[in-house]
């Protein structure tokens, strides 16, 4: 027989559960809302308001009576809306994480209810308006220019009232049918990157593997991006709930609620109206993207399960003789002492015979990148724990260090929101680097994940861990920990897609971090404040810029590492789902991404892996990575792959200053990398859900296959003209945009450039450090078959393991490419900010492609800086058309090459000649 304890308790769940998933289930059921009592100007500029409660309920706890509301406009183009508890503070994202303004304490005199309320009042900024009604008290967000409402938490039929309790917070907003949503993760989302009605979307960061669908998985980012349509003109804008507690986030399609555990309403609001202008705004505030050492934008190796320093050895070795591209080699946890943290084995990985080999591919300009998992050993004879003990450094459970079990056997996690942690941190990555001089570090584990689940002690009299098997079953002695309203709290969000307990494999929720801050609101942060302290670690060091590569992500997480998405598998599916992640995590501020190529288990057939590497060739972060125990699948496995990869990854290596230049931008605007096509094309909306497609920067698209068997795809082209970057003789164009089916045989990507652009490319090479080298060449896109046209580009170039990435410090060079056509002339010129570095390089362009120029004609006349061209070669080729001119009745066009140019990159220059062409005015 049950007790009457456990009655209720069970009474209690089906009554939440019923609550929580029940089709007509409103906010009404929970509560009424509250109603403002008063609001009036702060002294920096907000306003200030204060909230009742209209009528109390015990449903997940008790409402907090009396709610502190601050408005602010913090910019023209971003808004704040920050709600919490009146009297008593509560748990926030630390303000040294993500630095920002902090509204005014909490506490105050809280002011007396309005005899006479005002219904209805406005809050206006240079961009958007924020309004609100009194009882119940909502609020809308508008876009002052034409009026339309972005947010709208006035309840109806749909939803209810606002919900504010210790352990449950709800709210709500309104949406048009028409709005396009994109963001609210991590997940892999099948459907494509736009999200999808009344599919889950739970926010909590979890060891949970990215072949899980629509499930929370490595980070949280509780931001979305909506883009409409108002009239034919585009218009974007994002929401950010700046709240690190987990969360459940209900679309309907025509409205999106939050259900959140812990925590305060802090919503950012920024109005865009571009995609581009939207991550330009949001990274503004939770941090531009990190500078990337340009050899990270090379390709990297890695593999789980390179046993010993003869197989890295080889494997360099291979890729040399397939002549294939590789920049950096990899170690998952094979090279640790009993995978201990900075830590090398003696015998797989001896220091000396280490020491070599790094030398060697040092000079050759290849680096080392190594796997940190946080949980440190249990093991009083290993120094990094003796030395974490001494410090303090580890979070605590009932006033002990959380016992917990990951690769090495028992483990406690380092506290990174505890200054002394951070130091002993730097300190033990210091003392890895002499030990092995490793080029970046990879963070994994960092959710965090746990083999175990509860409160665990070592068991007596028995190995743990055995040393067999996989290595990740749990074999402490453990015991369920439910006994607080942390580790079980009313309301049960989807985690892991099952309402797992929220302390399930990982840290147990009731336990502390510094200054008495809980796990349960601290857990999703985890991973970022590990990024935080390892990046500070890193640049220590030598002073260079540091590459970390992280698995969990919070919001601000790119501003410090990049990302990986996870354990995927070798399928069709994961290299399909891989686009949409990519491009989400471009929108969350972290642009340097990309996925395991040919999947992380089980091993891939020949034919996913042609196609996968010509995907990947193109992820702004580009890694082949494979699971233990599947059988090897580095490129040069197959033949047919190893055609591919030099295919696809020596294009990459040829527009590697665009990435570099794209790395640039994303440091200095947030813009991503690689990028949906809505970004460059807003006012076409047949691409808003376009996610089997990408662009690189505004003007590169990939239109890969994905699918088994196929040796054709079907790619969406909007309106303009489109020049294969393989024959660019090849040219798709259309007025209005449309589906073109195009051949993909095994060892043939899709890349097409679009009009008005200027790409810079170099010749290439196995290794950026030798492709860095060579000659640039511009390719030149106008309108195909256009009298008259104009085509921008730009280039950064930089002294690149410098810590900053910026003009002015007289290692970098920034160069804006112009070109024209018009009057049967073509002109390109060049205007260069801090030259001296790209001089001392001695970089040179040697070639110029022109392509889409009118008629069939021959250039002449060739003048660079006001005088002949001497010792050049000019050339020219009609355009083909896939879809074309002929269809759009227009005229011819051709491609026009110079060769044998010796023009200085560090220089502005001028170029100029005359094209004889028929019918040219």
């Amino acid at each position: 027989m049950a007790s009457p304890k456990t009655f209720f308790s069970c009474l209690s769940l089906l009554v939440a559960l019923i609550l929580c998933f029940s089709p007509t289930h409103s906010t009404n059921t929970i509560g009424k809302g509250y109603r403002l009592i008063s609001i009036e100007e702060s002294p920096d500029g907000g306003f200030i308001g204060y909230l009742q409660v209209k009528q109390k309920n015990k449903i997940y706890g008790s409402d907090i009576t009396t709610l502190r509301l601050y408005v602010k406009h913090e910019t023209d183009n971003r808004l704040r809306v920050h709600i919490t508890d009146a009297k008593k503070q509560r748990w926030e994202v630390p303000y040294n994480l993500i630095p920002r303004d902090q509204p005014p304490p909490v506490g105050k005199a809280i002011g007396k209810s309005r005899k006479t309320p005002i219904t209805v009042q406005e809050i206006s900024g240079s961009e958007l308006t924020f309004s609100y009604t009194t009882d119940p008290f909502s609020f809308a967000v508008k876009r002052r220019s034409n009026g339309q409402t972005l947010f709208n938490t006035s309840s109806n039929s749909a939803f209810g009232e606002m919900v504010f309790k210790d352990q449950y917070l709800e709210i709500s907003t309104s949406l048009p049918k028409d709005a396009s949503l994109y963001g609210l993760g991590e997940n892999s989302q099948a459907n494509g990157i736009k999200l999808v009605p009344n599919e889950p979307y739970t926010l909590y960061t979890e060891d949970v593997s990215a072949i899980n669908l629509n499930t929370d998985l490595y980070g949280s980012h509780p931001v979305y991006m909506d883009l409409r349509n108002v009239g034919g003109k585009p218009y974007a804008h994002a929401v950010l709930l700046l709240n690190s507690n987990g969360m459940d986030v209900f679309y309907r399609g025509t409205s999106l609620t939050y259900k959140v555990i812990g925590g305060v309403f802090d919503f950012y609001f920024v109005a865009g109206p571009s995609p581009l202008d939207v991550v330009d705004q949001y990274t503004a505030l939770i941090g531009r993207p990190a500078p990337m050492p340009y050899w990270s934008l090379g390709f990297h190796q890695c593999r789980w399960g390179y046993r010993n320093l003869s197989v890295i050895e080889e494997v360099v070795d291979s890729y040399q003789k397939a002549k294939i591209p590789l920049d950096v080699i990899w170690n998952d946890d094979d090279h640790m002492d009993a995978k201990k943290d900075f830590t090398l084995s003696p015998i797989s990985y001896p220091r000396a015979k280490l020491l070599n080999f790094l030398d060697r591919i040092h000079k050759m300009g290849m680096k080392y990148v190594v796997i940190n998992d946080p949980g440190i050993g249990v093991n009083d004879t290993y120094g990094v724990y003796q030395r974490g003990m001494a410090n303090d450094v580890f979070i605590k459970y009932e006033g002990k260090p959380f016992l917990a079990q990951v690769w090495p056997g028992a483990v406690h996690f380092p506290d990174f929101l505890n200054p002394k942690t951070v130091a002993w941190w730097g300190e033990e990555i210091r003392r890895f680097h002499e030990l092995a001089p490793i080029d970046g570090l990879w963070i994994d584990m960092n959710e965090v994940s746990n083999f175990c689940s509860g409160l665990c002690t070592i068991p007596k009299g028995k190995k743990c861990p055995t040393g067999e098997g996989p290595g990740w079953i749990c074999c402490l002695d453990c015991k369920n920990i439910t006994k607080t309203r942390w580790d079980d709290p009313p309301y049960k969000i989807n985690a892991t897609g099952v309402q797992a307990p929220i302390g399930f494999k990982t840290i147990a929720t009731s336990a502390l971090h510094y200054n008495g801050v809980r796990e349960y609101d601290a857990h999703s942060i985890y991973g970022f404040s590990e990024t935080v302290a390892t990046h500070k670690g890193l640049l220590s060091i030598e002073g260079k810029r540091p590459f970390i590569l992280s698995r969990s992500t919070f919001v601000g997480s790119g501003k410090y590492a990049a990302h990986w998405t996870g354990d995927n598998q070798g399928t069709w599916q994961s290299l399909q789902v891989s686009i949409s992640t990519m491009l989400n995590f471009g929108i969350f501020g972290v642009p340097m991404v990309g996925a395991d190529i040919c999947g992380f288990y089980p091993q891939p057939t020949e034919e996913l892996c042609n196609r996968w590497i010509e995907v990947g060739a193109f992820y702004p972060f580009s890694r082949d990575h494979a699971n233990y125990y599947s059988p090897r699948q580095e490129l040069y496995q197959w033949d047919t792959v190893a055609n591919s990869a030099r295919n696809a990854l020596g294009m990459r290596y040829k527009i590697l200053p665009y990435l570099y230049t794209l790395n640039y931008e994303a440091h200095m605007t947030g813009s991503p990398i690689a990028r949906p096509l809505f970004f460059s094309f807003p006012e076409y909306t047949e691409c808003y859900g376009t996610s089997r497609q990408f662009l690189i920067g505004s003007s590169l698209m990939i239109s890969p296959v994905l699918e088994q068997g196929k040796t054709e795809v079907e790619a969406l082209f909007p309106p303009g003209s489109w020049y294969h970057m393989f024959d660019m003789t090849q040219a798709v164009v259309s007025k209005n945009g449309k589906r073109v089916t195009l051949p993909a045989p095994l060892n043939f990507v899709n890349v097409h450039l679009y009009q008005n652009t200027i790409l810079p490319m170099q010749q290439g090479g196995l290794i950026s450090k030798q492709a860095r080298t060579t000659p640039f060449n511009l390719v030149i896109t106008f309108p195909a078959g256009a009298s008259e046209g104009y085509a921008t580009g730009k280039l950064y170039l930089d002294e690149d393991e410098l810590p900053e990435m910026k003009l002015g410090n007289g290692q970098s060079t920034y160069v804006d490419f112009y070109a024209s056509v018009g009057n049967g002339t073509v002109k390109m010129w060049s205007k260069v900010k801090e030259g001296k570095f790209a001089l001392s390089k001695g970089w040179m362009i040697e070639k110029v492609s022109v392509l889409g120029l009118s008629g069939a004609g021959q250039a002449s006349e060739v003048e660079i800086n006001g005088s002949p061209g001497a010792k050049i070669e000019v050339s020219s080729k009609e355009h083909t058309y896939v879809v074309g001119l002929e269809e759009e009745g227009e005229n011819k066009s051709v491609m026009v090459e110079v060769k044998g140019l010796e023009i200085l990159v560090g220089k502005d220059f001028n170029m100029s000649w005359k094209m004889g062409i028929s019918g040219a005015n």
